[in-house]
Formats: C-alpha cells, structure tokens, sequence
C-alpha cells in the first residue's frame, strides 16, 4: 500500500459540510474530521491526476451534515439523504471514475450513529468507513470498514493524557460509567451499579473535586466494560486502549476494528450481552498471567490507535487508510 496506494480526493462539495475537517476535530465523531485532515496533507497518498487514482474521497462529514441539516423534532433525514443524493448526482454527470465501476473505488469516512442509514441508497456501492459498524443496521462486512469512535479532547494534542498506571497499581477490577442508552447498559447496572466494591460500575460521571475522573478511573482499573449503546460502537473501546486498560466489550453484533490484521482476542475479552450477570465471574476466571500478557498487547498495538497532527507510519490515519484499500483490492464484485 505505502508504495502504490494513490487517492483522489473530490474537489467537489461546499463548505462545512464537505472540505471542513477543523469543524470535527474533538469529541466523540474526530474521527472523520482527523482523517479528512491526514489525507488532505498527504502529499504521499493523495494525487492531482484522477486517472492515476485507486481510490476516491468523498470529503464529507457526517456530523456537520446533521448539524446543519436536520430540522429538530421532525424525526426526518430525508433533506439529508437527498443532499447526498445530489452530490452524487454532480459527481456522475460531471466525471465517470463513479460509474466506470459504480462506484466501489469510493469511499467515504463517515462516524455520525446516522451515517449508515443516509449513505445507504446512494453511496451503498462505496466503501463506507462507518463508525456503526452493526451488521445488523446494513454495514456489509467485505465492502464497508469498522471506523474508530475516538473522543478527542484536544485538537492541538491528540495525545493528552495518553497512558495509565502500570498493573500493580490497577486496583480496580472492572469500570464503566455512561449514560443509559440501550438495554445492555441497563442490564449492567442492574447487576452491577453499587453492588460489589470491586466493580466499579457507574451512569454517567458528574464532576466534583472530590471524586475521582473518568480518564483516571480508567487508569486505574484493569479492565473497562465497553458495553454498547443504542448502537454497537462505543468511544470506550479506544478509549479502554488509550488509557492502556483492557477492554471489555458487550456488544454482539461489534464488527471489531481492523480484524484484517488485529488479533482481538489477545489483547480484549468479549462478552455476550447474556452473560452480563456472570460478568465478574468471568473477569476473575482470568488468570493474572494471561492478564499482563493482554495488558502489555493492549500497550504494542496502542500505537494503531492513536491520531497525530502528522501521521506515523502503522497509526490510526494509516491502519483506516489499510482497512479501505484492503476490502478494495479483496472485495468480490461480478458487477465489475
């Protein structure tokens, strides 16, 4: 990939919604902002020449469109399905990279809960980089691409805060806090809120100066409960890796992120959302050998999740960019 891989990314589309990346460069959906940055200042990936292309970008946010679209209250996407509908429209009749393949050399990168339903008709064809990756809500597994959710605090450092206490000074067995969204979460309090002191199991964490934070409970502990939402993918899951616990994932239907080339079952335990009131138990079954094993691979692949205002080779920009060429160059299609 690093010596062929050449992107061309579409001129086209208006600002913020396309060509913005500043505007998402924080918070739970800087993933798509963080990638739009990476590519855009690639001068390795990315060529002028569309003829020379492998791939095509889509250069838009998922997050931006629903803020500047959606109408509050009235339960519709339809304006923001239809602005997509458009663009692709522009694009097609303008050039024919879209339809000398029907579109399967596109891709977008896309974190917003909603991108999979609006993308759906007229970018279904593309590989879609979907932070709800749910094989259940129409992400294909072998054409669309696992997109980490990453909380970033600080568009300036990415990086801040990075680590956590080595596992002698882990006296926690397992956190979580969150609000309640979806049935797992509350099935997770219902066993485990305030019931055993190893377990500290929370709704979402209200700040005082006597109480400890989340980014240090998540130090402290040596494994996160990264059950999902109303949706699949869940911040914690990078966040768990972050802060170098081991992650704990309750989500059935989770399509784990760049499992081309991660061996998730070394460094994180899954959990099915049944087993939830055997959770401990399940926890203390690990035998503290296999632990500091799962704990030091949570620190060796830590460096393919983290963003940089300049990428390095084998990051998060780099293992994404892997994950889309990946499913292009495997991906079975009789169409083409």
């Amino acid at each position: 990939m690093e010596k062929t891989l050449k992107v061309y990314i579409y001129k086209e589309g208006d600002k913020p919604i396309f060509h913005q990346p500043e505007a998402m460069l924080t918070g739970v959906y800087a993933s798509e902002g963080w990638f739009m940055k990476n590519i855009k200042e690639s001068k390795h990936f990315v060529t002028s020449n569309p003829e020379k292309a492998h791939l095509f970008y889509i250069p838009f946010s998922s997050r931006v469109l629903q803020l500047q679209l959606y109408v509050p209250g009235s339960h519709s996407k339809k304006n923001l399905i239809q602005y997509l509908k458009n663009y692709v429209h522009r694009i097609t009749t303008r050039y024919n990279f879209w339809n000398r393949t029907d579109g399967s050399d596109h891709f977008l990168v896309a974190c917003h809960d909603w991108a999979t339903y609006e993308t759906r008709r007229s970018m279904d064809s593309c590989i879609r980089a979907l932070c709800n990756s749910d094989v259940k809500e129409h992400f294909e597994l072998g054409k669309d691409v696992p997109l980490p959710e990453t909380f970033v605090h600080s568009s300036e450092n990415p990086l801040r805060g990075l680590g956590g206490r080595p596992p002698s000074r882990r006296p926690i067995l397992a956190f979580f806090a969150g609000r309640m969204h979806g049935e797992a979460r509350s099935i997770l309090l219902q066993h485990w809120e305030n019931k055993d002191p190893d377990m500290k199991i929370f709704r979402k964490l209200q700040k005082s100066e006597n109480k400890m934070s989340y980014a240090n409970y998540m130090k402290s502990s040596k494994y996160c409960i990264c059950a999902k939402g109303y949706e699949v993918n869940s911040p914690r899951v990078v966040e768990a890796i972050f802060f170098e616990c081991v992650p704990v994932i309750i989500s059935d239907n989770f399509v784990p992120l760049f499992f081309e080339i991660l061996n998730w079952e070394s460094f994180a335990v899954f959990i099915q959302e049944k087993d939830i009131p055997n959770l401990k138990n399940i926890l203390l079954s690990i035998s503290k050998r296999r632990y500091l094993v799962m704990y030091q691979r949570v620190k060796k692949v830590q460096h393919h999740f983290l963003w940089h205002i300049k990428p390095v080779k084998y990051d998060i920009f780099h293992m994404i960019l892997h994950s889309i060429w990946y499913n292009r160059v495997f991906r079975v299609n009789p169409s083409i």
